[in-house]
Order: C-alpha cells, then sequence, then structure tokens
C-alpha cells in the first residue's frame, strides 16, 4: 500500500516537484519517509457483519473519558447537573436487564423494571462535550462490554443493511444498554427504520440514550431539538428523559484560530516527513468516497497517522457532502490530524447547504475538522 501516493494529476505533479529536489530534502531537519506516503484512495477495505457489531462500543477519542473526567463549564450549570443525572441513571441500570449469561430460572422472581424513563437524550449545541457524556455513561453502566454498544446514526442504520431488521432486533435485544451518537432527523426513511428498531429494543428491556445538536441559533429557544426527537420517536417518547446541555463549542474554547490552509508543496513534504500519514488530492479522495460505502470509513483511517489533503475545495453536491461528513466523524473518532491546502474547512459547504436540511451535519463536520486541522499544525516545520 506504500508508494501509492496519488490519485489527482495535480498531487503527482506535486510529488514529482519534491522528488526533483530530494537532495535539499533530505538535507533538511526533517526525515523522510523511504517508500512515501500512503493514499486513502488505494484502500478499498472489506468489513464483515460481525465486525460492525464487534466495534459498536466508544471509539479510540473517548476510551479513557468518565464522568469524572468531564469538566463542566462553570457557567453552565446544564452541563454539571447532566453529570448528575446521567451517574445516577447508569447506577439504576445495574439490575435492569439480564446480562445474557444465565437465563432465569423457573418460578423466579423478574427483576422489578426500574422507575421512570428507560432513556435519556441529551439535547445541546455543537462541543459541549454530549459524545464525552454518552461514552461516559456506556463506561459506567455496570455490564460487561458486549451487553452494551455504542455507535452513531449512521453506524446503526449500517448494521441493519448488514444483518437485517430482524437479525439486529436478536442481536441488540440482549444488551443492557444502547448509545446512539448523532440521532439524525433528517431522512424519513432512516428515521422510521431506526424508531421501529428502538421499540422493540425497548420492549425486549435495553436501556436507550441519545445525542442530537440544536443548531446554533436555536439554542435559546427551548428544546428545539428535543421537541423533534420526540416527535419522530412517537411511541418511544415516554421511554425518554430530554436533558439539556448548554454552553459554547469546547473544541474552541480559548483556543487559537485554526490555522489558515498551507501550500501543496508545505502537505506533501509533512505527507514525506510523517511515517503513517496519507497524502491525497482532494477531488481524487471525493471520488474515491462514492466508490466505498460509508459503513467501511473506519476501516479506511486504520493505522493512519496523518491525513495530507492538497487542492481542498468547496463540495459540488450534497450526496459528496455527506460522505465526507462521515468522513470526519470517523477521523474525530481517531484523532487523526488533518493538514490540507487550499479552501478552509469552513468554506467547504455552500451558503444552501449550511441553511438546508443536513445543516446540523455541516456545522458538526466544520467543527471537527477545524479542530482537526489545528491538531495537524506541528506536522509543518516553521
Amino acid at each position: 500500500m506504500r508508494g501509492s501516493v496519488a490519485c489527482g494529476v495535480k498531487l503527482r505533479a506535486v510529488s514529482t516537484s519534491l522528488t526533483a529536489s530530494s537532495g535539499a530534502l533530505a538535507t533538511g531537519p526533517e526525515p523522510i519517509a523511504e517508500a512515501g506516503p500512503q493514499s486513502l484512495c488505494a484502500r478499498e477495505p472489506y468489513v464483515p457483519a460481525e465486525r460492525l457489531v464487534a466495534e459498536m462500543v466508544p471509539p479510540p477519542r473517548f476510551d479513557g473519558v468518565r464522568f469524572d473526567t468531564y469538566n463542566p463549564d462553570p457557567n453552565q450549570p446544564s452541563q454539571a447537573q447532566a453529570v448528575t443525572t446521567l451517574s445516577t441513571f447508569a447506577a439504576g441500570l445495574g439490575g435492569a436487564h439480564a446480562s445474557g449469561t444465565a437465563k432465569r430460572r423457573w418460578f423466579s422472581k423478574k427483576p422489578a423494571a426500574p422507575a421512570g424513563p428507560r432513556g435519556v437524550y441529551l439535547d445541546g449545541g455543537y462541543g459541549v462535550g454530549k459524545t464525552h457524556l454518552l461514552a461516559s455513561l456506556w463506561h459506567a453502566t455496570p455490564a460487561a462490554p458486549e451487553y452494551k454498544a455504542f455507535g452513531t446514526f449512521v453506524e446503526l442504520t449500517n448494521l441493519v443493511g448488514a444483518l437485517g431488521f430482524q437479525q439486529t432486533v436478536q442481536t441488540l435485544g440482549g444488551h443492557r444498554l444502547l448509545c446512539i451518537d448523532e440521532f439524525e432527523l433528517d431522512d424519513p426513511g432512516d428515521t422510521v427504520l431506526v424508531s421501529s428498531l428502538l421499540r422493540k429494543l425497548v420492549e425486549s428491556g435495553v436501556a436507550l440514550a441519545a445525542t442530537s445538536n440544536t443548531l446554533p441559533g436555536k439554542l435559546g429557544e427551548g428544546r428545539f431539538a428535543a421537541v423533534d426527537f420526540l416527535r419522530e420517536i412517537q411511541g418511544l417518547s415516554a421511554h425518554f428523559r430530554p436533558l439539556r446541555i448548554d454552553g459554547e463549542d469546547y473544541r474552541h474554547r480559548g483556543l487559537p484560530e485554526a490555522p489558515a490552509p498551507y501550500s501543496d508543496e508545505q502537505v506533501a513534504k509533512a505527507a514525506y516527513a510523517t511515517p503513517g500519514a496519507t497524502l491525497d488530492d482532494f477531488p481524487g479522495l471525493l471520488a474515491h468516497l462514492a466508490r466505498v460505502h460509508p459503513s467501511r470509513y473506519s476501516a479506511l483511517t486504520e493505522d493512519i497517522s496523518a491525513v495530507c489533503l492538497t487542492d481542498v475545495q468547496a463540495v459540488p453536491d450534497q450526496s459528496t457532502a455527506l460522505r465526507l461528513v462521515v468522513l470526519a466523524d470517523r477521523l474525530y473518532d481517531r484523532e487523526i490530524p488533518v493538514l490540507a491546502s487550499g479552501v478552509p474547512f469552513d468554506r467547504l459547504f455552500s451558503e444552501e447547504m449550511l441553511n438546508g436540511g443536513y445543516r446540523k451535519k455541516y456545522f458538526r463536520a466544520i467543527s471537527r475538522l477545524t479542530a482537526l486541522a489545528r491538531d495537524a499544525k506541528g506536522l509543518v516545520s516553521q
């Protein structure tokens, strides 16, 4: 896989330029990777259905998070209140569902159902720590990892597509907790599908937790997303307790602005100097994403230390934009820095897109890519 550098003409030109001046580069302070960087465009991962189930755990970024590692903003009391409420909720799941390790004996008394809703919904803006809290809930729930599931809305729909509806119900029905990050309300078909699935799981005794983003301009207007969420899952509304989490985007709180895009030459040089990095032409990468199912994007980004992109441009259409959103989520989950040339990430999506039905996804992608661009700053020699 190494040595397959480019999937675009412009990138090949940059690579040729670097090779021609390799003598000058080799004498610099940065070591140059012998075989050159990898290319995401050269990767076509295969992901069996059983792996989709096994990977329904908090992503690497949230492996070590716990309630006590969450830092509530003292100016936002709803954040500290959310920690208290979720901690209590997790503790209440201790005997709420059979773990699956043994069947209940005949004539034995059925455990009493816990009082109150069997689900919580975290309603808040971008970067207030909802995923941190959701992952902390997963870690705090007293059950073995194989009886807890954590995934995004997209990953859950991919699982249903891979296993089928009934098999998914059987697979997850023995779990004690299902956490769904970034519950989406912009695709009626998927929303109805997942709503039907959740209804079946609740009937099986599975506790639920979900998150979704409110729009930045709607944060002062009450539980906008929560109302939409509860309406869309009509029959399940009684099982959810909405928790409002206010605050500003922690990914950019008190931090300097994200670095401006670099030149193609700077990006390529950094890719050659960074072991495990990938180097791709942005338009070529977008074309490659169209040939890889989004359920495979996690595998696409395995064992990568940094993603280097040249010629970043505004995405041309909605389908391409939605695929890019999924890739941005997977890169963020794995904490992979993104170094880029071209337009800034806040200009990836058109005004029409940012005002349309998928705007929540696009704002999330901008926030996450901006954070990853800041992480990549150290890859460029000063």
